[in-house]
């Protein structure tokens, strides 16, 4: 049994092929997928995805979107369908850190920033964050 893994934002596939292991982070906690795993509709919270192949490990960023887990006639197919998402090797981490820390001096300039602003700037640097996690 193979599990198929695909990796999509709106604009373009980032990964796809044969793995032996899925992992993503959903709002709820890691989820891990292996070949055989039943359907399944996960969504997804700003984070590492982890793809275990044969080759190695493929490790991406995803801002949210969902995983759609399917099985079909002994093969097991999961769809990140990501809000965006890049590899690790894509990730600047220079440009990662300089965003964060804008970031925080934003969020710590305590100007009356309204609630939604805040929001907004705390998801960013969740973002940036998980950028920063990915490269090490």
């Amino acid at each position: 049994m193979a599990l198929e893994v695909h990796v999509v934002t709106p604009e373009r596939e980032v990964w796809s092929g044969e793995a032996r292991l899925l992992v993503a982070r959903g709002i709820d906690g890691e989820v891990g997928i292996m070949s055989g795993h039943a359907p399944l509709l996960v969504r997804l919270d700003v984070g590492a995805l982890t793809i275990q192949t044969e080759q190695g490990q493929q490790v991406a960023v995803i801002d949210g979107g969902f995983l759609h887990v399917s099985t079909e006639e002994g093969s097991t197919r999961a769809d990140v369908l990501a809000d965006a998402a890049q590899l690790a090797s894509e990730v600047d981490a220079s440009a990662a850190r300089q965003r964060a820390d804008e970031l925080r001096q934003r969020l710590d300039a305590r100007d009356g920033l309204e609630p939604e602003e805040r929001e907004r700037l705390q998801r960013e640097l969740k973002k940036a964050n998980a950028r920063i996690a990915v490269v090490g």
